[in-house]
């Protein structure tokens, strides 16, 4: 039988798309009326639909995403040239920083002799798009495109143009950032050509995990994917939702901040995916020293969250964006009255997070006052004793102020 941490790799590495027929809970990227939510230059907001004006460069969202599915429609004009960015970090041309899934009219005379993956769908440099789905210049085409682990799919109009493993573009172009890249924003990358867009909406998906392994290991899902059954939120908590597999924060503070399992336990592991879905504010942390005391401070993008165990706040398992990487236990590295032992094995051996948007799968045992956290495959924290805590009580998702998002829970009672 495999061992956990080899089954937990082996999933984080399996990708799926959805069904393009299945029902997702979408949301808008555009509310029709004007640009909230989106930053750049050169659109405007026209009959319902952004546009690109002869300025048009990038227009990006505002937030970041990994796993998704977006659709839109779109309006070409004759010989437009415009196009899909995806996993943008922002910065640099974004064809190249991230990925640009062109947008064209394929019927041009002056793009008949373009390289094959210039032409619509396609990702520019990287992978042709069958030539064929466009609907006649001035007419609306219908576009969903599946961004789920490594791989893309792109469907125009009701048919696949577009399916490919990002990993084996990667092997081919190693010098490509963007093709290494899981996260990003999503925008329009602009020519200065007239392209509209109406109807953008998005569902965010959660990565995908061995189910039938994890049942066989004798773990037990306790987050269903569609609901908060099983778990304590008042009524000013409505920050917290499921949708689509995720159990997501939306950052705005309440009075009552964190979520709390209606069962308590005991011995325990917990596997459990999580990702920042925005930005935070800079400040200046300190640099977390391996014995666990703080050193200089520097300037960091400040995300906090993570996991309560046993109903102790004291025993939470720290997510964030510190020098120090998640993992650690910062109720007992700060505690001067622990040995030095203590405050040591609390403090990560290694930050092993993955870029900010993309989702880092945990596991975490805690079994009499022992606590091992494994974090993305690489074990951070190693039989690291937590004196004190409560032998019983219930997990809690703790939260900060930052926008975060959780998947795939699941938990073995030891």
């Amino acid at each position: 039988m495999k061992s956990l941490i080899q089954i937990i790799t082996l999933s984080a590495i399996a990708s799926c798309f959805v069904n393009a027929e299945q029902e997702l809970k979408m949301r808008s990227l555009f509310n029709g009326k004007d640009l909230s939510g989106w930053k750049g230059d050169g659109y405007v907001v026209e009959d319902g639909a952004i546009s690109c004006t002869p300025k048009g460069k990038n227009l990006i969202t505002e937030e970041t995403f990994s796993n998704y599915v977006l659709e839109f429609d779109f309006l070409l004009t004759p010989g437009a040239n415009n196009g899909l960015g995806i996993h943008y970090p922002g910065t640099g041309d974004g064809a190249y920083t991230g990925m640009e899934i062109q947008v064209l009219d394929n019927t041009a005379e002056k793009y008949k002799n373009l390289k094959e993956y210039q032409f619509h769908g396609s990702i520019y440099t990287l992978a042709p798009a069958k030539k064929s789905g466009l609907k006649p210049v001035g007419e609306w085409n219908h576009q969903r495109v599946t961004v789920n682990g490594s791989k893309v799919q792109v469907i125009l109009n009701g048919e696949t143009i577009l399916d490919v493993d990002l990993e084996e573009l990667s092997k081919k172009d190693p010098k490509h950032e963007g093709a290494k890249r899981r996260s990003g924003h999503i925008g329009w990358l602009g020519h200065g050509d007239k392209v509209s867009y109406k109807n953008i909406q998005i569902a965010d998906l959660a990565p995908t995990v061995d189910e039938a392994a994890l049942k066989k290991e004798g773990f037990t899902q306790i987050f269903d994917g569609a609901s908060l059954k099983g778990w304590k939120h008042e009524p000013e908590t409505k920050n917290w939702s499921a949708i689509n597999g995720v159990l997501k924060h939306d950052g705005t503070p309440t009075p009552t901040k964190d979520l709390w399992s209606e069962k308590s336990y005991k011995d325990i592991t917990i596997q459990l995916d999580w990702r920042w879905a925005g930005r935070g504010p800079m400040k200046m942390q300190p640099v977390v020293k391996p014995d666990g005391s703080n050193g200089e401070k520097v300037e960091v993008e400040e995300l906090d969250s993570g996991l309560y165990l046993r109903g102790d706040s004291k025993s939470q398992v720290n997510f964030w964006n510190w020098t120090v990487g998640s993992g650690e236990v910062y109720g007992f590295r700060m505690d001067n009255k622990q040995p030095a032992e203590v405050r040591a094995a609390v403090t990560p051996k290694a930050k092993a997070d993955k870029p900010l948007g993309e989702w880092n799968r945990t596991i975490i045992t805690l079994k009499g006052d022992r606590l091992t956290v494994t974090l993305n495959g690489q074990v951070v924290i190693e039989n690291a004793q937590l004196p004190g805590t409560p032998k019983e009580g219930p997990i809690g998702f703790q939260h900060h102020g930052s926008k975060i998002d959780f998947a795939n829970v699941w938990i073995k009672e030891l």
